[in-house]
């Protein structure tokens, strides 16, 4: 994939899919009974972290110089 294209797919990622996941994430958490402040932070940090994972070879070198 080209870094034009992997830049746009980044994009659209981080501005349309994160916000997506970040609604569904707290309606998620809000069906069950409301947890302890530290279970309910843990819970949005693993969360947090789980949605990236399959796209760190996307998010890899996007940020260095064009050549």
């Amino acid at each position: 994939m080209s870094k034009k294209a992997r830049r746009r797919w980044t994009l659209f990622l981080l501005c349309v899919i994160g916000p997506v996941y970040i609604v569904a994430a707290v309606n998620l958490v809000d069906l069950i009974e409301r947890p302890h402040v530290l279970v309910e932070l843990g819970i949005y940090a693993s969360l947090g972290i789980l949605w990236i994972l399959p796209f760190r070879s996307l998010f890899r070198g996007i940020s260095s110089k064009d050549e």
